[in-house]
């Protein structure tokens, strides 16, 4: 499996223990002009042998990692599988489209109230019943890359779709493909001592503070909540999370309200940091730092904590702190005409596949001793995909083993695991903000 060679060389890990994986299923899953199934079964893959070596380091045996083809392709689709009380959920709004501008496409992503609000005022367009007519009248006329830009300097969220060639030519394009596919930086400092003896699970006892919406992050600290790990997600009470985002991905996590705003609240956070192992931060980059939230600040204030943090462009280049989320840079990175003319990939893989190499980068970061920035971007785990073809083909098969239910909510099993390990998580995801901001 080249592409599972060069995640886990990225994360720096023992190649080795490559023979952890014991591989089934079919070749491709998912149909694509792309090895999306190659790619999955890499980031899935490589998220389970880490978690292998943090149980070996942790003083257990070095356990078997199932990895099956069907199992990663469910997981990677989990937000079209979900189901409650029988009902498929939408995970898409109707202004999370293309739209044909006039010298080319435009993608536009409108799931949350305050980003359909900027698009609307951007454009100039009443917040209507129907307001795609209009939207599409005033985009049909305008260039692509003007959308881009009064969109963004709004506050919204819109790219114009371009090729690869067009992409690697843009400068936040040129920016990506400098970075590694893992950007990982110890500091020095050890973390948290745990006990000696083997755990459970490699990753029981280590707390991860979860700071992270959408996909990418919530994927990635669901993972390390599947192997053992105490995740709390925060979220402030002012900005709702997409239903079906979060009772996808929340699995095994709890959930709790923070105004960082507050000075209480800020205070509390501030309790649950002297004793947290992990913070995961998926954050448009700057946008809590006046929090002393920053990497380069939780690092300093607090030895021995693993920070990682992932965003949509990258840390570096003139789109770093833009707003961005995988559909979007599946447009601006030249995959969109790859797929089509154009079209989209079979499932959200960039926020899949980078959530669970955050996750590896997390637990191989643990077992080195803890104290480590880690960072990570969909743009540069885009440009990993497209270096890698696909034929469009894929093999057919029956979704049902891989999917579970609990209190008629219907989702899609972990996509790797332990062999003897359990078949799924150890709590359902809880009401959004139901849980109390603190360790239990």
């Amino acid at each position: 499996m080249i592409l599972l060679d060069a995640a886990w060389r990225a994360l720096g890990g023992e190649p080795g223990l490559l023979g952890t994986i014991e591989r089934s299923g079919p070749a491709a899953t998912l149909p694509s002009r792309l090895d999306v199934t190659g790619m999955a079964m890499a980031c899935a893959g490589a998220a389970g042998v880490a978690a292998a070596e943090l149980e070996r380091a942790r003083g257990g045996a070095l356990p078997r990692v199932l990895l099956d083809s069907r199992a990663v392709a469910v997981a990677f689709a989990g937000e079209r599988h979900l189901r409650i009380d029988g009902m498929p959920q939408n995970s898409f709004g109707p202004l999370s489209r293309f739209w044909k501008a006039a010298d080319g496409w435009v993608r536009t992503h409108g799931n949350y109230r305050h980003h359909r609000r900027r698009l609307f005022k951007s454009l100039g367009v009443e917040s209507l019943n129907n307001p795609v007519p209009a939207l599409e009248s005033i985009i049909r006329d305008t260039r692509a890359e003007e959308i881009e830009e009064t969109v963004f300097a709004a506050g919204g969220v819109a790219v114009a779709a371009r090729t690869a060639e067009q992409w690697d030519a843009h400068p936040q394009g040129a920016a990506v493909a400098g970075r590694p596919l893992v950007t990982s930086i110890p500091t020095g400092r050890g973390g948290r001592q745990r006990e000696a003896a083997p755990a459970a699970f490699p990753m029981d006892g280590v707390r991860v503070l979860d700071l992270t919406r959408v996909i990418a992050g919530p994927v990635g600290t669901r993972t390390l909540a599947y192997f053992g790990a105490e995740v709390l997600r925060i979220d402030s009470p002012a900005h709702a999370e997409f239903p079906v985002y979060h009772v996808v991905t929340g699995s095994g996590k709890r959930s709790t309200f923070l105004d960082f705003n507050d000075s209480v609240d800020r205070s509390r956070l501030r309790e649950l940091l002297r004793d947290t192992d992990v913070v995961v931060l998926g954050y448009r980059p700057g946008a809590l730092d006046r929090y002393g939230l920053a990497p380069e600040a939780l690092v300093d204030e607090y030895p021995g904590l693993v920070v990682a943090s992932l965003s949509a462009w990258g840390g570096e280049g003139p789109w770093a702190r833009r707003r961005g989320f995988d559909s979007l840079v599946q447009a601006a990175s030249g995959i969109a005409f790859v797929e089509g003319r154009p079209g989209v990939l079979p499932v959200q893989a960039l926020d899949h596949g980078t959530g669970y190499l955050l996750a590896a980068a997390v637990m191989r970061a643990l077992t080195e001793g803890g104290g480590c920035r880690i960072e990570l971007s969909l743009a540069r785990t885009a440009a990993w995909l497209l270096a890698h073809p696909g034929d469009g083909t894929a093999t057919d098969f029956d979704p049902a083993p891989y999917l579970d239910e609990v209190g008629g909510v219907r989702y899609a099993l972990p996509a790797v695991r332990f062999e003897g390990g359990p078949r799924t998580w150890r709590r359902p995801a809880s009401i959004w903000g139901s849980d109390e901001p603190r360790w239990p």
